[in-house]
């Protein structure tokens, strides 16, 4: 019997899988392989939000493969070790996977390609299934990626995209192959109460009500804070139970500023993966250093700890960290105000909030977190560094009535309107009604600081 494995990581789906069809076209027989990696435990990557998601996303995926007569093998362990037994094991000839673009995902591919390569065996590594376009696809005449979105964009707006690829209907793995139980969430502990559920189908059935009724209006609407009216596929797009490839072609074919808009963002997430491709080293370090001496864990704890719990004495702020907290997710403009907060208001590390984000976001990728972080925070690929968001202001304009605001802040549901952005305005007694912290530092005095230690005072 011919046999390939599958090795599935951020691919967690059965429609448009490249490396699912070549081995169904190659081989009799294919081993659909998850690995439990121990060493995105030890880096600390293993959040319970996304823990739970994840053990949704491949109990769907077991179950889809059980409907076309295979199954979804499971282990835990060194990724390398795990596929060179089930090759062992299978006598498999070749294994298929998704590239990545951080660089632990590099350094896996190598390892397994040696592993592979000195037992005879292939590994077949596939572009353009955790991105719409392989990092690298486009790159600027005089370097290996695109520092600044809108020419990467041009370029990318104009390249083919793959077709999408249909399921399988049948899928035959060989028998007697081990497998490890499945996770479950009643495994779990400190999930955020509002944790949406996971897994292709969930995904699917969302992608499907936000073609319908949700994506002609995103251009328009995606940064109404109370409205919500993104398409709050970023979960899938992490676990990969939705094909960018495929939401690209789909919101093309819907067509509208709308979808514009939506493909727009597509975009800049696969921007995000071609920088951190060529530098994976931002993950953790300046992309473009400004020399900041920034506050430190210890020096602004009283201050990181306010912004995490979400009593800073900024409404916006406050409700945004507050939605973080209890869904494990946050709406985009959200993740900006409470990031400028952080790194020019309070002017703390910019690495401090994106690992508190890390905890908690069931969408918290390396290349579209740290690289957010990073944009925000003016050490990144941003062509206006200095910007600082007004939380204030942006309140005002992006949560008018204090809807948003009143949703997660409950002690400020008795006033009425943008009131709401502005507590500390209240007279004596009527302040005195509401448990609210007031503001821990004033704007002009945050915005003085960061101007100072960036050398604009």
């Amino acid at each position: 019997m011919n046999v390939s494995v599958v090795l599935f990581t951020s691919d967690l789906r059965l429609h448009d899988h490249p490396p699912l069809r070549a081995a169904l076209d190659g081989s009799s027989a294919v081993v659909p392989l998850f690995v439990r990696d121990r060493a995105v435990d030890e880096a600390g990557f293993a959040a319970p939000n996304r823990l739970a998601f994840l053990a949704d996303c491949l109990r769907d995926l077991d179950a889809g493969l059980r409907e076309r007569g295979g199954r979804l093998v499971f282990r835990s362990g060194d990724v390398v070790d795990q596929v060179c037994r089930v090759v062992t094991e299978t006598d498999a000839d070749e294994v298929h996977m998704a590239a990545g673009a951080s660089a632990y995902a590099h350094r896996r591919e190598e390892r397994l390609r040696t592993a592979l390569e000195s037992e005879g065996r292939r590994l077949h590594v596939h572009d353009a299934v955790v991105t719409a376009l392989a990092p690298g696809a486009v790159t600027p005449a005089a370097s290996d990626h695109f520092a600044v979105f809108t020419p990467y964009f041009r370029h990318w707006a104009r390249r083919h995209l793959r077709d999408v690829l249909g399921a399988p209907r049948t899928v035959h793995v060989p028998e007697g192959i081990g497998s490890e139980a499945l996770p479950g969430r009643g495994d779990l502990s400190g999930l955020s109460e509002g944790l949406a559920a996971g897994g292709e189908t969930e995904g699917r059935n969302q992608l499907t009500a936000w073609l319908r009724a949700g994506i002609g209006s995103y251009d328009d609407r995606h940064d109404d804070l109370p409205g919500d009216a993104t398409s709050r596929l970023s979960p899938h797009l992490h676990f990969g139970t939705l094909s960018p490839v495929e939401l690209v072609h789909r919101a093309r074919k819907a067509g509208g500023p709308g979808a514009e808009a939506f493909v727009r963002q597509l975009a800049w997430r696969d921007f995000h993966h071609q920088v951190l491709a060529a530098r994976p080293d931002a993950a953790t370090a300046d992309y473009r250093t400004r020399r900041d001496l920034w506050r430190s864990q210890t020096s602004a704890a009283q201050d990181i700890d306010a912004w995490k719990e979400g009593r800073t004495g900024y409404p916006v702020v406050d409700a945004a960290m507050r939605q973080l907290r209890y869904e494990g997710w946050m709406h985009n403009r959200g993740r900006l105000l409470t990031a400028s907060f952080l790194t020019k208001t309070l002017y703390v590390d910019w690495r401090i909030g994106a690992r508190h984000f890390l905890e908690l976001l069931v969408d918290g990728d390396v290349a579209n977190n740290q690289l957010n972080w990073q944009w925000v925070a003016g050490t990144g690929t941003d062509t206006r560094p200095n910007r600082v968001l007004n939380p204030v202001l942006q309140g005002k304009r992006y949560d008018p009535d204090g809807t948003y605001v009143r949703r997660w802040v409950p002690e400020l549901e008795g006033l009425d309107g943008a009131a709401v952005h502005e507590p500390w305005k209240l007279e004596g007694h009527e302040r005195a009604a509401h448990d609210y912290p007031g503001p821990i530092i004033e704007l002009a005095d945050g915005l003085a600081r960061f101007r100072h230690a960036r050398g604009q005072a």
